[in-house]
């Protein structure tokens, strides 16, 4: 099975773009003002209307406002949604595309108990950071934790780079992978040579 890749934390029309050059099949675009990463609503637009097709466009949020969210859905023309802190699974439905729901994989038992309260999400992102904290903190955790029965897709992120996303490739068979920080010059902009040589790990991968 091909592995997927989002190249999360995209701040500029360029780093998209060397991203879809790349091969990538999806950015993500973090709406949370704290984060180095954080994109306003014309540039993230703006952004994404650079996209060439069949890539996807992801919103990346964090504990959300309702109003804030409500106003992201309807003025932002994004394809999925990604909630990474701990919102309820009432405002998660508020988008009613896609959406996936991190898991911080720091917790014991998260992934289970995930799976069993967000009913509706499409797929689970695996994350090393613990509940409440934010991602792209560029650690990885025990890839051997993982275990789970449910059928819908697993995408593994937290510390991947090129020197380690085959490694994660081949042990956990994942649906996707989510880079961020192991792809940048510096928090918000993005290396073309590191994004060459992960998506070459992730094709080798595949092999």
């Amino acid at each position: 099975m091909r592995t997927r890749v989002k190249i999360c934390g995209i701040t500029n029309p360029a780093d998209a773009l060397l991203a879809a050059d790349a091969g990538a099949d999806a950015i993500g675009l973090v709406f949370h003002e704290p984060s180095p990463r954080n994109v306003e609503p014309a540039v993230a637009c703006a952004i994404i209307d650079l996209l060439p097709p069949f890539m996807d466009a992801y919103a990346v949020v964090l504990d959300p406002d309702p109003h804030f969210l409500d106003e992201l859905i309807e003025t932002i023309p994004f394809d999925g949604l990604q909630y990474h802190g701990r919102e309820a699974p009432e405002l998660c439905a508020r988008f009613e595309g896609h959406w996936i729901k991190a898991v911080p994989m720091a917790e014991p038992g998260a992934l289970a108990d995930h799976q069993e309260l967000y009913r509706d999400a499409h797929g689970f992102l695996l994350d090393s950071h613990a509940s409440g904290e934010a991602g792209g903190q560029g650690k990885t955790f025990d890839w051997t934790e993982i275990r789970s029965e449910d059928p819908r897709p697993l995408i593994l992120a937290g510390g991947l780079e090129p020197g380690n996303v085959g490694e994660a490739i081949r042990a956990v068979r994942p649906w996707g992978v989510d880079v961020s920080s192991g792809v940048e010059a510096e928090p918000g902009r993005k290396d073309p040579e590191k994004i060459e040589a992960f998506m070459r790990e992730v094709n080798r991968a595949a092999l």
